[in-house]
C-alpha cells in the first residue's frame, strides 16, 4: 500500500467510532483531510463538527458538513486527528500543519481521541520529527534561549503565522525519553502558547495503516 492508501484506510476505519447524532472534533493535516472526505459519506449521521483549524473548517463546509464552535457545543464524545509521530504508548508529536493549539484544545474537550496515521509515523522515541512550539511573537528570542538550555535547536518556521496570529518554532535535535515531563516543562516557559507534545492528553486509540491493513493500538 502507498502512504496515501494507508491514510485513506485509517480514515475509513475511524468512521466506525462515529455514532448517530454526535458532534465530533476533527483535526488538521493530510490524514485528517482523508477523514473529512470520508465523513462526507455519513454526514447525515452527524449533528456537526468542531474543526481545529480554518483549513479544516473550509474543507468540512465544502462537503456540506455543519461546522460548530466549541464554545457552543460543550464537551465532545470523539476527536479524530493525525500525528507527525507516535510511540506505542500513544504519546504523540503534532503540529506539523501548525494547528497544534486548537488541536490540543479540541482533544482536551473530547472524551475519546482516535489518532489515525500510517506506519511511518510509529517511532520508538519521539523527536526525530522537529517538535513544533507555538510562541507569542514578542517572546521568540527568550523562548529560543530557554529551549537551547533544554538541549533543543529551535528554528523559526519562515513565513508562517498560526490561525491565532502567532509564530512557530520547530525544535530539532531532541530525543524525548520522557514526553510528559518535557511537555510540562515547556508549558511553564513564558511566551509559549502550546507545545506539540500530546503526552498528558495522549491518544486513546491509534489506528495505524500498514501494508497488511489497519492495526488498532490502545
Amino acid at each position: 500500500m502507498t502512504p496515501n492508501e494507508k491514510k485513506q484506510a485509517v480514515a475509513e476505519a475511524a468512521l466506525a467510532y462515529v455514532e448517530s447524532g454526535w458532534v465530533i472534533g476533527v483535526g488538521t493535516g493530510s490524514t485528517a483531510n482523508c477523514f473529512i472526505d470520508a465523513l462526507a459519506k455519513i454526514k447525515g449521521k452527524l449533528d456537526g463538527v468542531v474543526a481545529s483549524s480554518v483549513a479544516s473548517a473550509e474543507r468540512l463546509k465544502k462537503h456540506g458538513i455543519p461546522v460548530l464552535e466549541l464554545n457552543s457545543t460543550g464537551g465532545l464524545p470523539l476527536y479524530v486527528d493525525g500525528a507527525d509521530e507516535s510511540t506505542k504508548h500513544l504519546h504523540l508529536i503534532k503540529g506539523g500543519g501548525g494547528a497544534l493549539t486548537r488541536e490540543k484544545i479540541v482533544a482536551a474537550a473530547s472524551k475519546k481521541f482516535v489518532c489515525i496515521a500510517d506506519d511511518t509515523k510509529l517511532v520508538d522515541v519521539l523527536g526525530r520529527f522537529p517538535l513544533p512550539i507555538e510562541v507569542i511573537p514578542m517572546a521568540r528570542s527568550y523562548v529560543a534561549r530557554e529551549i537551547v538550555k533544554l538541549g533543543g535547536q529551535p528554528v523559526l518556521r519562515e513565513g508562517f503565522t498560526t490561525d491565532n496570529g502567532n509564530i512557530i518554532l520547530d525544535v530539532h535535535n531532541l530525543r524525548i525519553l520522557n514526553p510528559v515531563e518535557l511537555e510540562e516543562r515547556l508549558d511553564h516557559i513564558a511566551g509559549i502558547v502550546t507545545n506539540g507534545l500530546f503526552a498528558r492528553r495522549r491518544a486513546d486509540v491509534l489506528l495505524l495503516g500498514t501494508d497488511s491493513g489497519v492495526k488498532t493500538m490502545t
